[in-house]
């Protein structure tokens, strides 16, 4: 009788080797079989509790440790385990840059096919803790309880701000201290929640879809602007001015704060009117000489000090000789065209959302930029050999699309346009390689360089120059 696939069962001494998504953790048992667990680290020999199978594959969770790995060491977050971020605290930065760097060289041997190529040492981040700008949390009226204080009857009824604790959709964990985002991010977020409850401010309720008090984010900057957005469930506004006028004269250190009413099911806030109550509605940043403003909406590198340092990589491979023609693909709020702009002749960013694009082109006034123009729309749409023709054919293509990679029918047009050197920025290794094999046809890979944007999680940047073949390769 074949082993029902609900069932866990346990499968020991299981050697794991590195890092996986979501942070998870890969190895092998001793017959071979893939392991992914969750809640270990690259090193440790344990037994595993597989709760779940799939194509041959098993998932799950430390059943015993027999030996921990040598780069295991000691979390500095009292959060660490339960909020569900920062996944690799216990895991030695050396260790964690080490694997990331293992992983895009896999991704683009394995899914690229890409041999002869060596993956430059990954630039790591110089800060490891407070290294974000911006920070989302989740306020409700139930907090996330262990099972110990479940136990014991505490009660989960409580005004709380923090952070959604992984499948768990309608309690918030209470974050005391967060070691993401520096101050004042720990003292407006604990001090806006005992503001709330002080004014007995109804906080969200999940399960209801009632309340008041619902989401809370807080941008910072490198110019020690500070922006709070507040999004709030209905437009109870006798309930509402009083507390934003608190919050402004208990908190001088808020430069700008914005507010928002959001009765939808979801969380998603882009979509919503904001509402500025105090400041200029927005909050500035600064690149290397690039100056940007950042309103409520603006996508934004959430680590500001690895930012200039990606894009520096960026200028590195581009080798602009200030007669180049650009284009910059998924350029999002310019960030990456205005920081080349003063090396190349022309700049040209598409990008598919609409706010972005003007953004992109209010930074670029705001830096006296003339030679760079922006567009709005889908690259796929956007970039055709008639708007090559009408904007001339770049010299160099810069490209940064999301997680998902480039659409196949931008590949095309990339060969399409034989661009003789080409930059691509990405946030998933996997689908950059996949695009880098589409674009072997035409193309060969000369450096892949890997940054490190988000210390303790899986998420890694890595930065590919290409070249046109030459007749004959």
């Amino acid at each position: 009788m074949g082993r029902s696939r609900n069932k866990p069962f346990v499968v020991p001494q299981v050697t794991l080797t590195g890092l996986a998504d979501k942070g998870m953790c890969v190895g092998r048992d001793e017959q071979g079989r893939v392991v992914f667990v969750e809640g270990a680290v690259p090193g440790d020999v344990l037994d595993v509790l597989v709760i779940k199978k799939k194509k041959g594959v098993m998932f799950g969770v430390v059943q015993t440790m027999h030996q921990e790995s040598p780069d295991r060491v000691q979390p500095f977050c009292a959060h660490f385990g339960v909020c569900g971020g920062c996944k690799w605290q216990n895991l030695a930065y050396s260790a964690q840059l080490r694997h990331k760097e293992q992983i895009v060289t896999d991704a683009l041997r394995h899914l690229g096919k890409i041999d002869g190529v060596q993956t430059e040492p990954i630039l790591g981040a110089e800060e490891t803790q407070y290294y974000r700008n911006k920070l989302e949390f989740g306020c409700a009226n139930r907090r996330w309880m262990s099972r110990e204080e479940i136990a014991s009857d505490a009660n989960m009824f409580e005004d709380v701000v923090g952070f959604h604790r992984p499948g768990v959709y309608d309690k918030i964990l209470p974050i005391a201290h967060c070691w993401l985002q520096a101050e004042p991010s720990n003292t407006l977020r604990n001090g806006i929640a005992q503001v709330a409850r002080e004014m007995e401010l109804p906080f969200f309720d999940m399960r209801e879809n009632t309340g008041l008090l619902r989401q809370l984010l807080i941008r910072t900057s490198s110019l020690g602007q500070t922006m709070v957005i507040l999004a709030f469930h209905r437009a109870d506004h006798d309930r509402i001015h009083p507390f934003l006028d608190a919050l402004v004269a208990r908190f001088p250190e808020i430069s700008t704060l914005v507010y928002c009413i959001n009765p939808k099911l979801n969380e998603f806030l882009l979509d919503l009117e904001m509402l500025t109550w105090h400041g200029p509605g927005f909050i500035e940043e600064k690149l290397r000489d690039v100056r940007f403003v950042i309103g409520p909406k603006s996508f934004f590198q959430t680590n500001t000090r690895q930012a200039e340092r990606l894009y520096d990589t960026v200028v590195e491979f581009a080798d602009l000789q200030g007669h180049e023609n650009v284009y910059d693909l998924y350029t999002g709020i310019g960030s990456i065209a205005l920081y080349v702009a003063s090396r190349c002749k022309q700049v040209v960013g598409i990008e598919e959302i609409a706010p972005a694009i003007d953004d992109a082109r209010a930074n670029a006034s705001l830096n006296d930029i003339k030679n760079a123009v922006f567009y709005a729309g889908d690259v796929r749409h956007i970039l055709t050999p008639e708007f090559a023709a009408r904007h001339g054919k770049p010299d160099l293509l810069i490209t940064d699309p999301p997680r998902a990679g480039m659409h196949p029918d931008v590949v095309k047009m990339l060969l399409q346009l034989q661009t003789p050197r080409m930059v691509y920025v990405s946030c998933n290794p996997a689908t950059q390689a996949r695009d880098l094999q589409g674009l072997s046809e035409s193309y060969r890979v000369l450096r892949v360089k890997p940054v490190d944007m988000f210390p303790h999680t899986s998420h890694i940047e890595s930065v590919a120059l290409l070249a046109l073949k030459e007749a004959g390769e």
